[in-house]
């Protein structure tokens, strides 16, 4: 039912960015994306921090030829394709399939509200046949503050036991820990991938059955969530009976490394600003040296100079960096 090759770890819902007539920049974009891969951080582009809805789905595919003409691994790539449209959704999936990206992470279709689960069932089956194609998998995105409509175990069994080779996992952003527990004790010993929406339950996520996080501060602080993720993998390996003291110490230094995370997490979705995509962006302004790169597209709208004085202050004081980031010449 599982396929042998599967995308697993730290992904970042890369941030797009923009030129100062808001089109989208394909230089800057390839630059960000070649960061990530240097360390260690797969790509979920066209996600909700990649401010994918207000990009049209010509600007998506143009951005994901770009990204493969450039030499970007497609293994390494996970885009987003769900759209309200079915026909739109099947377009950027074949596309991405065709380009032998390792997934594509797919919103149901979130305009109507209240809809029903028949209907969510209706709408992912029609793209699976129409896409029609055996590489296809599928990685459901659970994401009820920002779509409202949601998926439901009930869902992800129906998908399941329909078309067990093309449903592979979720990505969970509910910011409820019991929801995404929920999923994993339910989906996760068959096989099926579930991803936390957010490092914050990254160790938590990984000590029951996860598979790692797509997460939006992986688009600044990659290495180090990379970092406990490999560690997760290292104390699920460890031999308990003969390394009792070790798996203790790998124990607290894990948990020290998720304190770390979260401390990073706090600053960027701190409620002083206006986003966390403008935020996001404002650092790597910040630390690339690249003014461009502080641009998002309406009706977000970017920080102040003093929510920027702010932010790079609050960076500052937990001893933030980017290493390797730098500006595009």
């Amino acid at each position: 039912m599982i396929a042998s090759q599967r995308i697993r770890g730290v992904l970042a819902p890369v941030v797009t960015p923009f030129k100062a007539d808001l089109a989208p920049d394909p230089r800057r974009f390839i630059a960000h994306c070649k960061w990530l891969l240097s360390q260690n951080c797969g790509l979920a582009v066209f996600g909700t921090n990649s401010e994918a809805n207000s990009l049209s789905m010509e600007e998506r595919a143009m951005l994901l030829d770009e990204l493969v003409a450039a030499g970007i691994d497609p293994a390494r790539m996970m885009p987003g394709t769900g759209c309200c449209s079915i026909m739109e959704t099947v377009k950027l999936t074949k596309q991405a399939v065709g380009n032998g990206c390792a997934g594509v992470l797919m919103l149901p279709p979130f305009y109507y509200k209240d809809v029903s689960e028949e209907g969510l069932y209706r709408y992912f089956s029609e793209v699976v046949q129409r896409v029609g194609d055996a590489r296809l998998k599928i990685y459901l995105y659970h994401i009820p503050p920002v779509a409202v409509v949601g998926i439901t175990t009930g869902l992800v069994e129906r998908l399941l036991a329909a078309y067990p080779n093309a449903i592979a996992g979720m990505k969970d952003s509910s910011g409820d820990w019991n929801n995404t527990k929920t999923f994993l004790d339910a989906f996760a010993k068959s096989g099926f991938d579930v991803f936390v929406g957010s490092e914050s339950f990254l160790l938590a996520g990984m000590r029951n059955g996860g598979v790692g996080t797509i997460s939006a501060t992986a688009n600044v602080n990659p290495a180090a969530i990379y970092e406990l993720y490999v560690e997760c993998i290292r104390n699920q390996t460890s031999d308990i009976g003969d390394q009792t003291s070790n798996i203790e110490h790998q124990t607290s230094k894990m948990e020290r490394q998720q304190a770390d995370l979260n401390v990073v997490r706090e600053v960027f979705s701190s409620r002083k600003f206006p986003s966390m995509i403008a935020a996001l962006k404002q650092a790597i302004a910040i630390y690339a040296d690249d003014p461009a790169w502080r641009t998002v597209r309406p009706p977000l709208v970017e920080l102040t100079p003093e929510q920027t004085k702010t932010l790079a202050a609050e960076l500052k004081a937990i001893s933030f960096t980017m290493p390797g980031v730098r500006r595009e010449s």
